[in-house]
């Protein structure tokens, strides 16, 4: 198996959301076998933000996917996450 770069978008609940925190608490709810890359505050229209982050994931263990998909979910704030692209290394 190998390394998977994934990217996610993670929206806010609304635009009250401080996001810089949300950037900054990432790293701390990540599962073990993901490294985040980088991470980013984008635009995504009238107003609203989003976070958008780049993860190297270990594949070895098939539900690392899923387990980090939920730690983000669980983050305070954010709404939806969602994957927008992913390739394998």
């Amino acid at each position: 198996m190998g390394q998977i770069v994934a990217v996610y978008d993670l929206m806010p609940e609304s635009t009250e959301v401080d996001l810089e925190s949300i950037a900054g608490s990432i790293a701390s709810v990540i599962p073990k076998g993901v490294q985040m890359l980088e991470s980013k505050i984008m635009p995504v229209a009238f107003g609203l933000m989003k976070v958008n982050v780049g993860f190297s994931i270990d594949d070895t263990d098939e539900s690392v996917g899923g387990d980090l998909e939920k730690a983000l979910s669980s983050i305070p704030g954010i709404e939806n996450v969602e994957c927008v692209s992913s390739t394998l290394l």
